[in-house]
């Protein structure tokens, strides 16, 4: 008799447990938040309700998930940009390594300015000269051996301030908003003035978008050979495009073939491309990170020489586009920060 009492409590409180897990397990969690990185705040609430927006179906703001194009700039929208775009300062480094095989070069007012640096002078002359000398500096070379240059560089350049590699240096709310969109059907591109050979060895390890997701100035490359080796693609002095300012919606119609509902930027380099997109149809985003915060990354906008925000600012207040502060709107602003 005690051992069925017993029996049966021991079966009751098995049921209770397991009636007990069964709720527990039936209670939804608390979803993780995305955009953990970012503070509670307008600009938050303007990118997830925009995406909720566009993804709602049967809603009359639904996109298709083929339509769903999200570009960003990438100096000073996914990564620092001072005190100089990461780029100039690989192709500098590349320029002082090709420097001894050079020797007319001595003669040049651009690489002696460049060697001095001396910004009044290199302010004087324009940019010209500097970016025809550094295309020099940086063609000849088969594009292996390109890819293979940038690789090597970025595994030992370290920033000047944080001691650093650069690509630390990428914006971990970026990286997250990156990922939701993602997650939400949209393909992701970069649309930068930055070369895309330069891009594209590191942006799906840094960024999660593809090689083929990068657009971007250019060099002319040629089909030859390179030491010996035949079918080679060889990299040219020459540009063969610029991607920035009016260049960016030319360089996105020719690369992706669709005009995007979501563009981020943060200069005036960038506003042709968020024109662009807000120019289009139906649900827009239209984006710019604002550099206000000097303690944790940088403060500059107007009067900056590099990544400058003036026009682009005046008609994000004017059209009501979201200017992001980094200051208030991220939590943090690179991962390795506590």
């Amino acid at each position: 008799m005690i051992d069925a009492i017993a029996r049966r409590g021991a079966a009751s409180f098995l049921y209770l447990v397991f009636a007990l897990l069964a709720a527990c397990s039936a209670v939804p969690q608390q979803a993780k938040d995305p955009l953990a990185s970012w503070n509670d705040g307008p600009a938050k609430a303007a990118i997830l309700g925009f995406v909720a927006d566009v993804t709602r179906e049967g809603s009359p703001t639904y996109v298709p998930p083929d339509e769903r194009i999200a570009v960003f700039d990438n100096d000073g929208t996914l990564w620092c940009e001072q005190p100089q775009y990461v780029q100039l300062a690989f192709m500098l480094d590349q320029l002082k390594a090709a420097a001894p095989q050079h020797p007319e070069w001595r003669e040049n007012a651009a690489f002696r300015a460049l060697a001095a640096n001396d910004q009044k002078a290199l302010a004087d002359m324009g940019e010209k000269p500097v970016i025809e000398l550094l295309a020099v500096a940086n063609s000849g070379m088969s594009v292996d051996d390109y890819d293979r240059a940038i690789r090597d560089w970025l595994a030992k350049a370290q920033h000047p301030r944080f001691k650093r590699p650069y690509t630390d240096l990428v914006y971990q709310p970026q990286i997250e908003l990156l990922a939701f969109l993602r997650s939400k059907g949209f393909k992701t591109y970069i649309v930068s003035g930055g070369t895309l050979e330069f891009m594209r060895p590191w942006s799906q390890k840094a960024y999660g978008v593809a090689p083929e997701q990068v657009v971007g100035s250019s060099q002319l490359v040629t089909w030859g050979s390179r030491d010996g080796r035949p079918a080679t693609l060889v990299r040219d002095a020459r540009f063969d495009f610029v991607n920035d300012g009016p260049g960016k919606p030319v360089g996105i119609y020719r690369a992706i073939g669709r005009r995007p509902i979501l563009a981020f930027g943060n200069s005036d380099g960038d506003l042709q491309m968020l024109q662009y997109t807000a120019a289009g149809p139906g649900p827009r985003l239209m984006l710019l990170v604002h550099h206000d915060d000097a303690q944790r990354e940088y403060a500059y906008d107007r009067s900056s020489q590099v990544g400058t925000l003036d026009t682009a600012w005046d008609e994000a207040g004017a059209r009501g586009w979201t200017v992001v502060s980094m200051q208030r709107d991220w939590r943090r602003v690179f991962a390795f920060e506590p």
